[in-house]
């Protein structure tokens, strides 16, 4: 049987976070460690999934562009690579932090970050708590970022098949479920009935 991703697990908890939760992140991942800090902002900024950041190299890094480059780990048949845009402040930063224009053409294939999936996890959740996260929730995880950028995506008009792109889904119905987001962003929908 086929798994079927979800935005809210079998007790109806959300497995989210909403916009105040995002922005909360990241003011939170500003006052970090520099490494800490391009790291949750590149996890929040692109939906990407904690392991396709962590095998970020600085070959990835396309300055000129403004893009980061990710391998979609769940199309393991089939190298699929896509490019997600990022703000220029982001680029900058990656490159103050990092050094990517200066990197070395032998540096291509190194990653940005050398942590394990583990420790980005445990430091993920750090700055959740920082941010006044509770990360006994469900939604507290990278996992959660994750939603929260396809809803966020759905929220400013991103069209799905966009969307689709951007997150690396094989299936437009995956992406559809961030059309299922409740709370504040539905609130707003519902709202201009009311």
């Amino acid at each position: 049987m086929k798994h079927e991703m979800k935005l809210f697990n079998i007790e109806g908890k959300r497995l989210y976070l909403t916009a105040e939760e995002r922005t909360a992140f990241y003011n939170a991942a500003c006052k970090a460690p520099r490494t800490v800090r391009t790291f949750c902002h590149t996890l929040l900024y692109t939906g990407c999934r904690i392991s396709e950041a962590l095998a970020l190299t600085y070959g990835h890094v396309d300055v000129s562009a403004k893009h980061l480059v990710f391998r979609t780990l769940k199309k393991r048949s089939k190298t699929h690579h896509r490019a997600v845009p990022i703000p220029d402040g982001h680029i900058d930063a990656l490159d103050m932090v990092h050094g990517v224009q200066e990197a070395a053409e032998a540096q291509r294939d190194t990653r940005l970050w050398s942590w394990t999936r583990q420790h980005a996890w445990y430091l993920v959740k750090g700055v959740m708590r920082d941010a006044g996260i509770d990360t006994q929730n469900p939604y507290a995880t990278p996992k959660g970022l994750r939603h929260s950028f396809g809803i966020h995506a759905v929220n400013a008009g991103v069209p799905l098949n966009e969307i689709q792109k951007l997150m690396g889904h094989a299936d437009i119905k995956t992406t559809a479920i961030y059309l299922d987001a409740v709370d504040d962003e539905k609130r707003v929908l519902v709202s201009r009935m009311w």
